[in-house]
This record gives C-alpha cells, structure tokens and sequence, in this order.
C-alpha cells in the first residue's frame, strides 16, 4: 500500500443533520489509517462562482455586504450560487449582472477553489469577465451591497494591508495584479 493510500480516511457511517437550501450538514464516522475511530462534521454547500471584473484597463468591480457570519460587512468580489439547471458559466453571467449591473461578452474559466476543506465541499469556480457593457443591476430580495470599483494596485495594497479578507477575493485580486499588464493593455490570452 502507498503512503497516498494509506492516509485515506474510509467512510463507516455518515449521519444528515439538517438540509436547508444552499447547506446540508452531515456527521460521518471514518476509519483512520491507523485503524482508530473518528467523527467528521461536514457541510455540503451548494457548487458557487466569482468573477474578475477588470473594466477601464485597471479596474476591478468588488462588492460591500454585510456577512452575518462574520459579523462584518466585506468588499468580495462579484460571486454567487449556481442555480439548478445551470452551468458555472452561465451563473458567472447571471451574478455579474445581477449584482454589479454589468454584461459581459465574455466569460472565461479561470479554476475551481475550495473554501474550507477541513469542514466542507464549497466549491468555486472562478472566472475572468470581457468585454462589460452597462446593464440593470438585479438583486435579490435579501441581498444589500454597494459596488465598488477600485484600481488593481489599490485591491493588491488592501489584500497586502488585511483590508480584504474574503479568501476567493484575495486569489482574485493576487491573479489580477500578476496580470495588470495584460488587463491595461486588452491583450488577455487565458486558457479557455
């Protein structure tokens, strides 16, 4: 047996606790590689996306809501669930327009990141806006933000002075200060 699959945690039991609309909560029992016992409380999220919204060569649409969880209101950048019936893509498109009022030609898959691995699945796929014209902003009910637009090198000192601390924020604004140049020039070449 490989070191690799030696350290696979094996699933004896696994336990829902309570499914609401974008969480589930489950406990499982796994069997440790060193044969022991233990409980993993685990949250299913929902599958989300965020997107780099770079406008006038160098600058980034972010978003101020308040985060009950945290107790603070965040500048994040433009993100959201993917509905049922949806691709990532297509959900990049909608929460763009929907929360900063802007529509893309283009939007173009960047990675998929994991919140918080140690307690949950949350999965974001994270994507690079083209080509913006202005739209109608469409929030939901129960959603209150303000947009923003700040400079690249404005967002990179925020992130570097703890001023931004939403993680898929930071990736976000760290991708797009390495690729300033490219962003003020209009010569982006991503990956498709």
């Amino acid at each position: 047996m490989t070191q690799e699959q030696e350290a696979i945690e094996r699933t004896i039991k696994s336990e829902d606790i309570y499914e609401g609309r974008i969480v589930r909560l489950r406990v499982e029992t796994v069997e440790l590689p060193n044969r022991a016992y233990a409980k993993r409380e685990i949250v299913d999220h929902a599958k989300g996306v965020g997107i780099i919204a770079v406008h006038d060569g160098d600058q980034m649409y972010m978003v101020r809501q308040y985060r009950c969880a945290v107790k603070e209101r965040l500048l994040e950048i433009p993100a959201g669930l993917v509905e049922p019936g949806e691709n990532p893509q297509e959900a990049a498109m909608r929460e763009l327009e929907e929360e900063v009022g802007q529509k893309a030609t283009k939007m173009t898959y960047l990675l998929d990141s994991y919140a918080s691995p140690g307690f949950t699945n949350e999965k974001l796929s994270l994507f690079i806006a083209e080509g913006l014209t202005p739209s109608e902003q469409h929030l939901d009910d129960t959603e209150f933000l303000d947009v923003e637009s700040h400079s690249i090198e404005e967002l990179y000192r925020m992130v570097m002075n703890f001023e931004v601390v939403d993680a898929k924020s930071i990736i976000a604004i760290l991708f797009a200060y390495q690729h300033r140049d490219e962003f003020r020039s209009g010569k982006l070449c991503f990956k498709e």
